[in-house]
């Protein structure tokens, strides 16, 4: 510790015999920092307050059927990327700043300076936006502000038209893509079905084995029905049988009997009977020689010719239809109806099992393919779901682009109130000569007091015994003290009389020239 205050000593101590260059050095820079603070030009801000109003009634209303954006988000963005390069160069035509602008490289500096000075701040809590400028030119501030301010509330309705409309082509296209997609899906959809028509599930979407035991089930039950309809078909057969021999021989017992009713001529032996009592009658008045009993025997025997000859036909007449003529009994004709019926039954079975029969072998023909096209129409379906929830959401999302875009029509993105109009402050704002002039002063105090002690490097001095010591390495033998007369000591006061009144002109020149700086000042905020 001891040894860094002997150091420090010892660097004041050199600074201190080189004190007036260092008093020159800062006057000179005390006089050029200075002068350059008040030569540098006032700059006046001009400023202006945007409030971005972000609620609208229409948007609770329009909740679920039109898409809202974030516009927050959007104005927060909006101020972030305003400052660019396309904007800037808009607000140089706009303020006619271009009007002086002779070459390309003027221009781009322009555009450079207008980028760095340009500022634009914001509350997020209150959606209170304050675009500031300075200038030297209070008037060229004020057009640049204007000019900003009307290219942030058109950037922010340009951009949402165009944001809406990109959207809206955006998704025309996709439903156009997905159009195409759905119609080829629903063709690959259609023609499978087409071409698989036989297979195709069936009873609220039974799969083919379902199909097949169903298939099977039936088969069996018609088959079963089959044996049923044919037992109670033979059944009958057997009872007709037996009725038909019952009724055959009580025909042939009753035949002579009914075969005599059958073969009686009423008719004829009427006749026959009067022909007789005719001649019976002629017999007693007449002999047989007369004319009248020889007629009559005659016509007796031929009426009695032809009773033979008609019974002889009605004989042969019931020879070729014996059971025409018996009476048939209820019961045969009853068990040959059931007879007849069972036979159109087994019929109509036999037909069902044929086809149960067949269906069911191409059952089991197609359960050898039924996985793998089981397989291609579930892709079919999910491919053509897929496409078809696509583009209905497309559909329904273009719906939404639009009413979004008549909404933003109607009500806007946001409503841009200007609360501050552009205004110029009526003093300056920059730069601050007060807190310069307080550096400027600083610069040259330490401008000297650096230049004392670098002269002090340059041409060092050994003020004590030890230094000398520690820096040639060899004993001393003695020190010689100086010692001053009054002639000395009256200079030495003096000198520092002079350096004291140096330094002291030098801050109080800065603080006179601050005084001045700070009434000026106030006379122009007054």
């Amino acid at each position: 510790m001891d040894e860094l205050i002997s150091q420090i000593l010892t660097f004041a101590k050199g600074s201190w015999k080189h004190r007036w260059l260092g008093v020159l050095i800062a006057w000179l820079v005390g006089i050029v920092g200075a002068g350059i603070v008040l030569r540098v030009p006032d700059r006046y801000e001009a400023s202006a307050r945007i409030y971005v109003d972000t609620q609208s009634i229409l948007k609770p209303l329009m909740s679920g059927l039109a898409v809202q954006p974030n516009v927050d988000q959007q104005v927060g963005m909006l101020s972030r990327t305003l400052i660019t390069r396309p904007n800037v160069e808009k607000l140089i035509r706009m303020a006619d700043l271009d009007l002086g602008v002779s070459s390309k490289n003027t221009q781009d500096s322009l555009v450079e300076r207008l980028m760095n000075t340009l500022q634009i701040k914001s509350t997020a809590r209150d959606n209170l936006y304050t675009l500031s400028f300075q200038d030297p030119n209070p008037d060229k501030a004020k057009r640049v502000v204007q000019s900003l301010v009307s290219i942030f509330v058109e950037s922010s309705l340009g951009d949402s038209r165009k944001d809406t409309d990109a959207a809206k082509k955006f998704i025309s296209e996709q439903i156009k893509t997905y159009e195409s997609k759905l119609e080829a899906a629903e063709a690959r959809l259609k023609e499978f079905k087409l071409r698989n028509i036989d297979i195709q599930t069936a009873n609220g979407g039974t799969d083919i084995a379902g199909r097949l035991g169903e298939v099977s089930a039936q088969l069996n039950q018609a088959r079963l029905d089959l044996r049923e309809a044919e037992n109670a078909r033979d059944a009958a057969r057997s009872q007709l049988d037996a009725e038909k021999s019952q009724n055959t021989n009580l025909s042939s017992k009753s035949l002579m009997q009914e075969s005599a009713q059958s073969l009686a001529t009423p008719e004829m032996d009427s006749r026959i009977d009067a022909q007789k009592r005719n001649l019976d009658g002629l017999l007693q008045r007449f002999t047989e020689q007369h004319p009248d009993v020889i007629s009559a025997r005659r016509l007796i025997k031929e009426l009695e010719e032809l009773k033979r000859k008609e019974v002889l036909e009605l004989r042969k007449t019931a020879m070729a239809n014996p059971v025409s003529s018996a009476n048939t009994s209820l019961a045969s004709q009853e068990l040959s109806r059931m007879l007849a019926s069972s036979e159109v039954q087994v019929a109509s079975l036999r037909a069902r099992v044929s086809e149960y029969a067949a269906r069911y072998e191409r059952a089991r023909d197609s359960m050898k393919t039924a996985p793998q096209t089981e397989a291609e129409y579930a892709q079919l379906n999910r491919d053509y779901a897929i496409n078809k929830k696509n583009y209905e959401d497309l559909v329904s999302r273009r719906e939404s682009a639009s009413l979004s875009g008549d909404l933003e029509s109607a009500a806007g993105v946001a409503d841009f109130r200007l609360i501050d109009p552009p205004r110029v402050s009526p003093k300056p704002v920059a730069p601050n000569r007060l807190l310069l002039l307080l550096l400027a002063l600083a610069v040259a105090l330490g401008s000297g007091v650096f230049a004392s002690f670098a002269a002090s490097q340059l041409r060092p001095v050994f003020h004590d015994a030890r230094a000398l010591r520690n820096v040639i390495d060899l004993p001393l033998l003695g020190v010689v003290t100086l010692v001053l007369n009054d002639a000395a000591k009256r200079k030495e006061r003096s000198d520092l009389r002079n350096f004291s009144i140096a330094s002291g002109a030098l801050i109080g020149c800065f603080i006179f020239a601050i005084a001045v700086v700070a009434f000026i000042s106030g006379q122009v905020g007054n």
